[in-house]
């Protein structure tokens, strides 16, 4: 009789433990489901918030860029006198000036965008220094005239970096 009563006690006890992994079953998945659902609204207020502050970074860069374009930087700042590796250095302190005052920035960008940007700022410091090396260039005015002639052959460092940095805002939306 004592194997009776085991066997209507497990008979019975089946169905509560079925119903039981069920039951849990249904509870994990639902707390697995509002984990998910809270973590979506919290990243979703998150980036409303955080759109504000990355779209103003992308407009300081393209600010940056258009400050260190050789044409651009080259009338905003004058020589001071006619030496050309004083100019030269001037313009590269402004540059980095510059790039040192908008370094922040990287936080609300993109890594390969941050890298662009680098690259155009390095880009335009060679090009003048590679300007400032050649023999005809023996003034701070024709130092100027130089690199002025070589932006009107060719693209400059920052038009790209703009590019990719418009590309890049036109993915926000």
């Amino acid at each position: 009789m004592d194997a009776n009563r085991l066997i209507d006690l497990f008979l019975f006890a089946i169905p509560s433990l079925i119903t039981g992994l069920i039951a849990y079953y249904f509870f994990k998945e639902h707390t697995k489901n509002e984990d998910g659902r809270r973590r979506f609204l919290l990243k979703k207020e998150l980036q409303v918030n955080a759109l504000p502050l990355r779209l103003q970074a992308y407009e300081r860069m393209v600010l940056f860029l258009e400050r260190i374009t050789p044409s651009n930087i080259l009338i905003r700042i004058p020589p001071i006198s006619s030496n050309k590796e004083d100019y030269e250095a001037l313009i590269i302190q402004s540059i980095e000036q510059e790039f040192e005052h908008n370094l922040t920035q990287q936080i609300y960008i993109s890594e390969k965008c941050w890298n662009i940007i680098n690259a155009a700022k390095n880009a335009t410091i060679q090009l003048i220094r590679k300007a400032s090396l050649l023999e005809k260039t023996d003034t701070a005015n024709k130092l100027r005239e130089v690199v002025l002639t070589e932006m009107m052959e060719r693209r400059s460092p920052s038009d790209a970096a703009l590019s990719f940095l418009k590309e890049e805002v036109s993915e926000l939306w």
